[in-house]
């Protein structure tokens, strides 16, 4: 359970702390002259196969070229069952050719010398799922335990996509134990039209372009860490606050009641010793 969340904003940075029971849980910072390119969705151009390795070498417009490993385009490793043994993936050589436009997702950033890690198979994750264009799995995330539970959310996605001739795959995630059928099924429209609302830019995009961003830092703890039976979230930045509450109601109907705005004497991060921690 999630007691609190507090957003400290700054001109270079966001930082934002997790509380539960009156201890620090988790922190995230974001650097608004370094922010991760996960989550990103790039056209690509392949310049370099390299059979002995497994990979290819792919331009996407960043300072060095992204890497792009056999089985980052056919394995399907976030599953939960048929998962493929490393001799099972195909050569790269059969996957990608020098060259070829692709459109692939940043799995890891740039460290040092290397550059972003990439995957094939792209995902967009919103509130309760994430999407899986082109595949069919419904997968719950493990974290959720209750088998019950687990039941209900597969089959409510499977019987959905029945009725559909556009297949998609779907990871139910851990937020969205106990949500009704209707927010699950509302999450699953919103993604079905942020995909195909990307695919006109998937055909007219140059090789390199940056096709799809992932939300900033405040955003995705609103989407991705609140839960309902969070106390509250404060903000020391007026702008940020106004920003957040706007995009939370979406989500959350009694958004307003939870998400304050701070101004308290003493620093936000100075509440239960953040800064010192």
């Amino acid at each position: 359970m999630v007691d609190e969340v507090l957003v400290n904003v700054l001109p270079q940075e966001t930082r934002v702390a997790v509380i539960e029971n009156a201890m620090l849980q988790e922190i995230y910072i974001e650097r608004e002259s370094n922010r991760g390119l996960v989550g990103n969705i790039y056209k690509g151009r392949v310049t370099r196969v390299l059979p002995g390795m497994q990979a290819a070498f792919v331009e996407i417009g960043l300072q060095r070229t992204a890497f792009l490993h056999a089985s980052d385009i056919c394995r399907r490793e976030f599953l939960e069952a048929d998962v493929q043994q490393e001799q099972d993936v195909p050569p790269i050589g059969s996957l990608v050719k020098e060259g070829q436009q692709i459109l692939v997702q940043v799995l890891k950033d740039p460290i040092g010398t290397k550059g972003a890690r990439l995957t094939m198979m792209l995902t967009l994750a919103s509130r309760f799922l994430v999407l899986m264009p082109g595949q069919e799995h419904i997968g719950v995330s493990q974290r959720l335990q209750d088998e019950a539970e687990r039941e209900r959310l597969r089959s409510l996605l499977t019987a959905v996509e029945d009725e559909h001739t556009d297949k998609f795959g779907y990871i139910v995630r851990t937020v969205a134990e106990g949500a009704t059928d209707e927010e699950i099924l509302s999450d699953r429209l919103f993604l079905i039209k942020l995909w195909h609302s990307l695919e006109p830019t998937f055909e007219q995009a140059q090789p390199t372009s940056l096709i799809y961003q992932d939300l900033p830092l405040v955003r995705r703890v609103v989407r991705d860490v609140i839960a309902n039976d969070l106390k509250c979230m404060r903000i020391d930045s007026k702008l940020a606050y106004e920003e957040i509450l706007s995009f939370a109601k979406h989500l959350f109907p009694d958004a307003k009641q939870r998400i304050k705005y701070y101004v308290g004497s003493q620093p936000i991060f100075d509440l239960y010793g953040i800064e010192e921690e």
